[in-house]
């Protein structure tokens, strides 16, 4: 079909997204394939999004993952297939490039739960406190924070600190708990939470456990207590992948975002991978941001180089500030990608 940049724009207005009719019969692997050689083009995921997107993707990651990707790749174009904190964090990181979301409105409910003026107001109430932000946070979160951290390097920062530097952690209360209670700590909490790893059905995951007593839970630290207190191992997407790679354990409860499952199959294909069961009607623990994104879309977004990201020089540069902070500290853990 052809369209002018125009049309795309409108259509882009319209919607958050380009919603055009595509030939059904192009094959979408090759020319997603094609267009990124011919614009220099990477393609970066995290392990929510749907397996066709994962498949096509350079790159598959979590945060920590995908930050260090963004900072390191030659590309002249990021297509990022995430959310939208996770191109604004690629955009901070590579000002000069261009850095595309299939659509607009895959946002994140953690990081809407934490709005940039209400926070502010509460750390000026607590001057003496550095700041950490989980990287799940807006553009103005980062820019009001000292250090970002993601959910792989979260304890290792604050373990870091001095013992008495006082701390507060944001946006996650249910990761800065854990982080709390791993390492003696008692950082004051910004009561923010992801809407996925809220819902998972405490009393539903006993029973899946008691029909699969075999199985280990896997949890990410973003889940509430009570989940974490069950589990056989807690920790961030990727090193829930690696644990079931290396565990001789052969069925796994996994408490997090489906989308996971995909990339454990396929590293682990003799195994057994459930998805722990949510306190809802549909059954369902999708994001329904990270969802927004389809193989469609990224096509689309890839051919007429819409939606891009853009971002305001100041508000880039003090945003950036805590994510060098975040990669340098990283680096000297030899948390690496």
């Amino acid at each position: 079909m052809s369209v002018n940049i125009g049309t795309a724009k409108d259509e882009l207005d319209k919607n958050g997204f380009l919603d055009m009719d595509i030939d059904p019969a192009l094959d979408l692997f090759d020319e997603i394939n094609k267009l990124k050689q011919e614009k220099n083009a990477v393609i970066l995921a995290h392990y929510y999004q749907e397996p066709d997107i994962q498949d096509i993707a350079d790159y598959i990651g979590d945060s920590l993952g995908l930050a260090q990707k963004a900072e390191q790749t030659k590309a002249d174009m990021i297509v990022f297939a995430g959310v939208h904190f996770m191109a604004e964090t690629a955009k901070i990181l590579n000002p000069s490039k261009k850095v595309l979301l299939p659509d607009l409105k895959a946002g994140c409910s953690l990081s809407d739960s934490c709005p940039p003026p209400l926070f502010k107001a509460f750390k000026e109430k607590h001057p003496e406190h550095l700041v950490i932000s989980y990287i799940n946070c807006s553009a103005g979160i980062k820019a009001l924070s000292d250090i970002i951290c993601t959910s792989s390097n979260a304890k290792a920062i604050v373990d870091s600190l001095p013992k008495e530097q006082k701390i507060i952690f944001a946006p996650d209360k249910n990761l800065g708990a854990y982080i709390n209670k791993t390492s003696g700590r008692n950082m004051l909490l910004w009561n923010g939470a992801c809407m996925v790893h809220e819902i998972f059905s405490l009393e539903k995951i006993m029973k899946l456990k008691e029909r699969n007593p075999a199985a280990k839970i896997i949890a990410h630290p973003e889940c509430e207590d009570a989940v974490l207190r069950m589990a056989d191992f807690v920790g961030s997407t990727t090193q829930m992948l690696k644990y079931t790679e290396t565990d001789i354990t052969n069925i796994f409860i996994v408490a997090t975002e489906a989308g996971i499952l995909h990339k454990m199959q396929q590293n682990s294909p003799g195994k057994t991978f459930i998805a722990a069961p949510p306190d809802n009607a549909c059954a369902c623990n999708d994001c329904p941001h990270m969802k927004l994104n389809t193989l469609d879309k990224l096509y689309l977004c890839l051919k007429y180089e819409v939606p891009e990201i853009n971002m305001n020089e100041d508000l880039r540069l003090a945003a950036k500030k805590p994510i060098d902070k975040m990669l340098e500290l990283s680096r000297g853990f030899g948390l690496g990608v």
